[in-house]
């Protein structure tokens, strides 16, 4: 039984999906204590339980704790099971996060399988749906599964009510690959998305990034949509070079005005770009345990954040693997190597 402290590093909910994601795949029980410790609402919240609940689902698991504001929880996992599911949130808790916590154990199993969530599909806390499709599940791909994601309906926090659906054809084993350098710049796009909301919002925040990055008006788009329960704004911006493809955003919210949530976009992009790192600071976190997974490989990252710092040290807990960092001026180079045992 691997032992887990919640409340050290990042003290968050990926702790959680890591160590769920991880006991899926390696068969290994853990239990954690002090869940969500360093949050302003601490333990299980909607979509953490829905996380938990979807692990046990596929795999026929034993879940104690799993109840809303639980602070302790232990997983013992079965046996992975490809197939149909359906999981709702229920609220506007991220469906991105729910489908991340069980894909690692479905890109590997044994048969394809079709993930339908209802929930929010564009939260601040978590990465929106087109980040998904655009940089995160290329990079999965080419590790040898094959994943796709097709948008129902957007769920915007915090009505949610949004749902997506992800196709997955596993393959036997992961390969291990090297992302070092993005390459040229082939597209850049700036696309502001607006639910129920006017158009002139979209178009200042538009008008925001092509001067803050000084594109022309061919590099934007807006996006008008009715299919939203509720209001809702996310100003996207597309970076996809010869080897990676990244996307930086920012919430529309009744704090911000247009003009600075599109600011948020794009110093994002400029930090990137500066750079000269393969991986953005969010893809970053992510990449880590599926290139775990694969037993080797490396990227440049634009920074290691505690969010990473905090995944490295529970991947560790479930994997025999290494990971070396390497700091240069502008970025780091991680690399993932097993250890012998």
């Amino acid at each position: 039984m691997i032992r887990i402290d919640g409340s050290t590093g990042e003290g968050g909910g990926q702790m959680l999906r890591s160590a769920l994601s991880l006991s899926l795949v390696t068969g290994k029980a853990f239990r954690m204590e002090n869940i969500r410790a360093k949050r302003e609402r601490p333990g299980l919240l909607r979509q953490h339980l829905s996380a938990v609940l979807a692990a046990c689902e596929i795999a026929s698991a034993q879940a104690e704790g799993a109840t809303l504001g639980s602070k302790t929880l232990t997983f013992t996992p079965g046996p992975v099971r490809s197939g149909n599911y359906h999981f709702a949130i229920g609220t506007a808790g991220s469906g991105t996060l729910v489908l991340q916590t069980i894909l690692p154990a479905l890109i590997t199993a044994s048969g394809r399988s079709e993930i339908t969530i209802e929930g929010g599909t564009h939260n601040m806390q978590a990465p929106p749906l087109d980040f998904l499709q655009k940089a995160f599940l290329p990079v999965i791909n080419r590790l040898g599964p094959k994943v796709e994601i097709r948008l129902e309906k957007y769920g915007f926090y915090p009505a949610g009510g949004g749902g997506f659906v992800a196709t997955i054809e596993p393959c036997e084993r992961l390969f291990s690959i090297q992302l070092l350098e993005r390459g040229e710049i082939e597209r850049r796009s700036a696309v502001a998305i607006v639910a129920n909301l006017p158009r002139s919002i979209a178009q200042r925040e538009t008008d925001t990034v092509l001067k803050l990055l000084n594109w022309d008006e061919q590099s934007a788009q807006i996006v008008e949509t009715k299919n939203s329960i509720g209001p809702g704004n996310i100003v996207l911006v597309e970076l996809a070079g010869t080897n990676v493809t990244e996307m930086f955003c920012g919430f529309g919210r009744i704090s911000a005005s247009a003009e600075s949530v599109a600011s948020e976009a794009a110093d994002a992009v400029r930090s990137y770009l500066a750079s000269g790192a393969a991986a953005g600071e969010h893809l970053t976190d992510q990449l880590l345990l599926p290139f775990a997974l694969a037993g080797g490989g490396a990227f440049t990252a634009e920074k290691l954040n505690l969010h990473s710092r905090t995944n490295m040290e529970i991947i560790q807990c479930f994997l025999p693997v290494d990971f070396v960092t390497t700091e240069d001026d502008h970025l780091t180079r991680v690399e993932v190597r097993t250890l012998k045992t």
